[in-house]
């Protein structure tokens, strides 16, 4: 097992990364009260939840249990008052811990509920895919969705601990498997060109699910958000770098329909764009585009999204959190391995890489 910390100047909090990790040990150190609400899905309810069931009552703790749909659909605030429902059936109160068991929409639903419940309650991350383990679970960003654009409406809240099981890995669907890639990806465009080549030597066995390679992928990407995390909790500045790929994403995502695309794939097509405009800008190469989109569909990830009307496209990227005094700001690259936060950029040159990268009857 490896691990890291998240240091927020008088806080910190642990970040556990290995296979076959007993949450009776390293999760009791963690929770301050009896009362723990595991927040999960209808697929991990039947792959993982008896197993932390079990582990928690071990530990004399009163559990309650709230199954919610799986999908990135429901991440919104019908479902999001189910947790709040069961919170309160239980009588839970401000000594309670909220565990989320599952991937991103489950982490950020639950992190939501626990900022809000009686104000704050302690709060835990089990994320279950590779996704939510190299990026939502750390950092304390939580949210749901709204029909007019994605995590608008949240809260920051850290979690006391975060602990991420490689082997729970092994029940991803590959195309699960192959968006959370994305996001470790995105780590290396944005700041590592030591890893982007590292990624290039092992992503057929990254795609194949090696557990070793994996778990070195998640710890080196942790670390990366862990720092940037440390420099800027709020995203007041440098942590906007981790939206690589995300504002034009977002906007594949939200026409589309939340669940049509995974958020890694609307990510990967979303970073091709990013792509794709440094390089009409005159900062990267196009050998670097054509670097950018091999690694991405090495991973088994779309480098186009279908058709979507440009006005559509442009009205859903106007409501990104990134734009401020109406004034929209993109992470893109001047180099591979740099990212840069601007609002300086050529909006027909945007409009034109977001066009290229649309497939025709996709």
């Amino acid at each position: 097992m490896q691990t890291l910390h998240v240091e927020l100047g008088d806080r910190r909090y642990p970040i556990f990364i290995g296979s076959q990790l007993q949450p009776h040990n390293l999760l009791a150190p963690y929770i301050k009260g009896r009362q723990v609400m595991i927040v999960t899905n209808t697929t991990l309810e039947q792959l993982y939840l008896q197993h932390y069931v079990d582990a928690l009552t071990a530990l004399d703790k009163q559990v309650a249990v709230c199954v919610l749909p799986d999908g990135e659909k429901y991440k919104n605030i019908e479902h999001l008052n189910l947790i709040f429902d069961a919170l309160l059936q239980a009588g839970f109160n401000r000594d309670c811990t909220v565990l989320a068991l599952g991937g991103g929409v489950i982490g950020d639903m639950a992190g939501f509920a626990a900022a809000s419940f009686q104000r704050g309650v302690y709060f835990i991350q089990v994320p279950t895919t590779l996704l939510s383990q190299v990026d939502s679970s750390v950092g304390g960003k939580t949210g749901i969705n709204h029909p007019l654009g994605k995590n608008m409406i949240g809260a920051f809240k850290q979690p006391e601990v975060v602990m991420a099981d490689m082997s729970q890995l092994k029940s991803l669907p590959p195309r699960e498997l192959s968006a959370g890639l994305a996001e470790v990806i995105k780590y290396a465009l944005l700041g590592d060109l030591e890893f982007l080549a590292w990624l290039e030597t092992h992503m057929d066995e990254l795609v194949a699910g090696n557990e070793t390679l994996l778990a070195e992928a998640v710890y080196r990407s942790c670390a990366h958000k862990a720092r940037i995390v440390a420099n800027d909790e709020k995203e007041q500045g440098e942590r906007a770098l981790l939206n690589l790929g995300h504002t034009f994403g977002h906007a594949i995502e939200s026409y589309l329909g939340y669940g049509e695309w995974l958020h890694g794939e609307a990510v990967a097509t979303g970073m091709v764009m990013a792509a794709d405009l440094s390089q009409r800008m005159g900062w990267i190469s196009k050998a670097d585009l054509a670097r950018t989109k091999k690694i991405i569909q090495r991973a088994r990830l779309p480098i186009s999204c279908p058709q979507i009307p440009l006005d559509a496209f442009l009205s859903y990227m106007s409501h990104d959190k990134k734009v401020l005094n109406g004034q929209l700001r993109l992470v893109l690259l001047q180099r591979l391995g740099q990212a840069v936060i601007t609002k300086t950029f050529d909006v027909d040159q945007m409009k034109a890489a977001i066009l290229a990268n649309q497939t025709v009857n996709q």
